[in-house]
């Protein structure tokens, strides 16, 4: 169902059984999949893709030009996956040409109200954001990672997959994969030990997700000391996840 007080531009795509509500507008270059819910006094822009079964609260924004100073216009995207929840009030920015000119969103996420992601950003699956969660340009967050209410992410930091960031926390360095950051600045306090658990993971992957954070931040060890150590464990997958995150890090990881 679309609303008469829709302003629909006719360049739009729109998906089967997709809704509209009152005083919603939908920009040119806009493409809606399939089964899609947009409430009222919505804002989508294009160029911007948008996946099946998604709903979209109302007074979002979605695909709107980013205010990075660099950006002058040039023609960058949004791209959402399917069976997203973004909730009242978020804003999604596109991406610029300085980086891939593409903002990405993955599929099963939960934003909450008055999320920001940033443009440049490369959010993953399952991912939760909690209400005033921010992330600013060309973050990285991995699948299954939860950034709780009103908590900061700093340009250009990558955060593992199945992390938890705590309430208010300001993150300015990565995050590894399954670590929990607390604090402003954030600090590295345990793994995600009832993530990772409710995921499906063993007993004996968690202990060794255990024993690996520990050759990371328990021992002593310089960098590359504690990736020797931590490749030493084994071709698990928690290792290789802890491994891949470590290798991939370019600011440096919180400490």
């Amino acid at each position: 169902m679309i609303d008469s007080t829709a302003i629909i531009d006719p360049s739009a795509v729109l998906g089967k059984n997709v809704s509209i509500g009152p005083w919603t507008i939908i920009g040119p270059d806009v493409e809606i999949g399939d089964g899609c819910e947009i409430a009222s006094h919505v804002v989508v822009k294009g160029p911007t893709v948008i996946g099946r079964n998604n709903k979209i609260f109302q007074f979002s924004t979605v695909g709107e030009d980013t205010p990075d100073l660099k950006y002058k216009g040039e023609p960058t995207r949004l791209v959402i996956g399917d069976n997203n929840v973004i909730r009242e009030g978020v804003t999604i920015h596109r991406g610029t040409i300085q980086d891939n000119a593409e903002t990405r969103i993955g599929s099963d996420n939960l934003l909450m109200a008055y999320v920001h992601v940033g443009h440049d950003c490369v959010v993953g699956d399952h991912v939760i954001m909690v209400n005033n969660a921010a992330i600013s340009g060309h973050v990285y967050v991995g699948d299954w990672t939860i950034l709780s209410g009103y908590c900061l992410v700093h340009q250009f930091v990558h955060i593992g997959p199945h992390c938890f960031v705590g309430p208010a926390a300001f993150v300015y360095h990565d995050v590894p994969a399954f670590v929990t950051a607390f604090g402003s600045p954030a600090e590295p306090r345990t793994i995600n030990r009832e993530g990772l658990k409710r995921r499906g993971y063993s007993t004996e992957q968690i202990a060794l997700a255990n024993k690996a954070y520990k050759l990371l931040y328990r021992r002593g060890l310089q960098l590359d000391e504690a990736l020797k150590a931590i490749a030493d464990l084994g071709d698990d997958e928690v290792v290789g996840m802890l491994l891949s995150s470590l290798e991939n890090s370019s600011r440096g990881i919180i400490r």
